[in-house]
């Protein structure tokens, strides 16, 4: 399987607490919901069309426990989500959960980077990471992360955990395409390419 990551990000980089106020208040954020107002059906489509593709879910701690709490309550048979959500194969990273109620679910503990490889040996199409900056991060720093889809929202919010922190190990990437919606996302997918390249810019360069 192809590891792939969906991350909303602000323009600034932000990637907590995109869909309410109260989704991750961590660390004192206090400026959730930034991705909400600029949704629109064109971006839902491309949403829908990506989970389409997946054969099963990988999450973060954070992100599993809101996921798990709000997704089994979504049963309506025509939201385009719902069924692929709650139905699809799940697996989480953590070192301290036990127990997982959101079925189908495998926890990943010990050194979750070589269960990732694991299970990108296995046959099928994507293994699709939603959110879970933190593991997105280490997964990245890995090597792993063959596709990353990146949806910006037009706004700053100045503070908040960022996808790319200061400090992160260098990353190369290939821009596979780029297009804008209605309500203003700018939607960039990019392959993995290894480590960045460098030059010296100059006269005739």
């Amino acid at each position: 399987m192809r590891l792939t990551l969906m991350e909303f990000l602000t323009l600034d980089g932000v990637s907590q607490g995109p869909g309410s106020p109260d989704e991750d208040t961590s660390d004192g954020f206090t400026q959730g919901g930034w991705f909400v107002p600029h949704l629109d059906e064109e971006f839902v489509q491309q949403a829908v069309d990506w989970l389409g593709g997946a054969d099963a879910l990988l999450f973060g701690r954070r992100t599993y426990d809101n996921f798990s709490r709000d997704w089994p309550q979504m049963t309506d048979p025509d939201d385009p989500f719902s069924e692929k959500m709650n139905g699809l194969p799940k697996y989480v990273a953590s070192h301290s959960l036990k127990q997982a109620s959101w079925t189908p679910t495998t926890i990943l503990s010990g050194d979750v980077a070589a269960q990732v490889a694991d299970l990108k040996r296995q046959p099928g199409r994507e293994l699709q990471i939603h959110g879970s900056a933190r593991l997105a991060q280490s997964l990245l720093a890995a090597g792993l992360i063959d596709e990353v889809r990146l949806v910006i929202a037009p706004v700053v919010v100045g503070n908040g955990r960022r996808l790319f922190p200061v400090g992160g190990v260098p990353a190369g990437l290939r821009l596979v395409s780029s297009r804008t919606t209605p309500g203003g996302l700018a939607i960039l997918v990019y392959e993995s390419a290894g480590l960045p390249e460098y030059g010296t810019y100059g006269a005739g360069a």
